[in-house]
């Protein structure tokens, strides 16, 4: 049945078009150093800035939901949300600054 299914034959790489594909991946990386663009990257300075608002708005959040979960179960509605969201803003900012103080192995 696989035999009279319609669709292309299943024929062997052709020598023509691999080296088509080379030659058209040769022109490209020659018209990108013509024209001196380079494939764009995250520099460490955004990939920093990522990682320390992600760890602001984990620490906020996190303290914020186990302190409101505290709250709903023992009744002490504001007070932990508070004491916890406090809690998570230092947690964030001791983070912070651990990373941005400290030297990474590879500098």
């Amino acid at each position: 049945m696989a035999a009279d299914a319609p669709g292309q034959d299943p024929a062997g790489e052709d020598a023509r078009i691999a080296s088509l594909e080379e030659r058209i991946a040769q022109a490209e990386h020659v018209e990108r150093v013509r024209q001196g663009t380079k494939e764009q990257q995250a520099d460490d300075g955004s990939r920093l800035g990522n990682r320390v608002l992600a760890e602001l708005i984990g620490g906020l959040v996190g303290g914020a939901l186990i302190g409101w979960v505290l709250d709903r179960l023992l009744g002490t509605s504001p007070w932990l949300l508070l004491a916890f969201l406090g809690l998570g803003i230092v947690a964030a900012f001791r983070n912070i600054i651990r990373l941005t103080t400290t030297k990474r192995p590879d500098e």
